[in-house]
């Protein structure tokens, strides 16, 4: 699914890293005792989507706090899932069952044949009726993607929806409506404020996009991303949407991210449902990494 990075803390040095797939995501090691200003500082330096810091826990296996270049996120399916791989492959974790603590609780994480997948909650779903009171219409959610009624997929309409982090899922009719999105970036970021949202997540099931389950993109600029090639924590409640609204009636999906984005970083999601007679009780969502390159990160001098 995802490209690991693994990064260390020194006192000099610096570089860059370019995917080539995938979704590249910062891993920090031993991180016990860094404040969030330096987590967010060596975010901002690693300078991707997303920087996973693993710490000891004293209640799960280890503890992970995630930042943007922007700000603390509570939850991340890709960082988590490089983070976990990483972690396998230099034996700190066995197969099996093991689990990581964030600022949100804990949640379960199945390592198997080397690959991540880690624990989300049964959806919820809000519709466009519900954000009235915050200010927010469906026009302004179709205004900051560039989109008209006539765009959309007719069988759903755009809902939020949570499994630990709030998306609005946005269905197109075709590849392509879904390749010639181009985002007005404060748009998204106003809306996504007012409903406390990580993004907005916009798929097509059309089977000439992809042979996957899904074709997505995903923009979340409150968290300073313009466009991300692979968002675990997005394709678990966009998987529950299309089991319980559009018909899919499996208990396990795949999720395709990164296809459109220019330069184009396909992504490919795996998401596991739990079912109990017919209904969400939660799922797994995850795939493998593999390490990329290793940095070193300059940290200021604070008094």
């Amino acid at each position: 699914m995802s490209d690991a990075d693994l990064r260390r803390i020194s006192r000099g040095g610096g570089g860059q890293v370019q995917a080539t797939g995938g979704n590249p995501a910062g891993v920090v090691l031993d991180a016990d005792g860094l404040s969030d200003a330096q987590m967010l500082e060596i975010a901002q330096k690693v300078g991707l989507s997303e920087t996973a810091f693993v710490s000891r826990s004293r209640t799960e296996g280890f503890k992970l706090d995630f930042f943007t270049p922007a700000r603390r996120i509570a939850h991340c399916g890709h960082a988590t899932i490089a983070t976990f791989s990483y972690l396998a492959e230099l034996g700190r974790v066995e197969e099996g069952e093991t689990s990581k603590e964030t600022v949100d609780g804990p949640r379960k994480i199945i390592i198997r044949d080397g690959a991540a997948y880690m624990e989300q909650l049964a959806p919820r779903y809000e519709t466009a009726a519900d954000w009235a009171d915050r200010g927010v219409q469906l026009q302004d959610v179709l205004a900051a993607l560039g989109l008209d009624e006539d765009s959309l997929d007719p069988r759903f309409a755009p809902v939020l929806a949570n499994t630990g982090n709030s998306f609005v899922l946005v269905a197109v009719k075709d590849a392509s409506v879904l390749a010639a999105i181009r985002p007005r970036q404060p748009q998204i970021e106003a809306i996504s404020e007012a409903l406390d949202l990580i993004g907005f997540y916009v798929f097509t099931t059309d089977p000439a996009a992809t042979a996957a389950d899904a074709a997505t993109r995903m923009f979340a600029p409150r968290y300073g991303i313009a466009e991300e090639s692979a968002t675990g924590m997005a394709a678990g409640p966009l998987a529950c949407a299309l089991y319980d609204h559009l018909g899919v009636r499996k208990p396990k999906l795949m999720i395709e991210q990164g296809h459109f984005m220019v330069p184009a970083s396909p992504s490919e999601i795996t998401v596991e449902l739990d079912l109990e007679a017919g209904r969400i009780t939660g799922l797994m969502a995850g795939g493998s990494g593999a390490v990329m390159k290793e940095m070193e990160i300059s940290l200021q001098d604070r008094a």
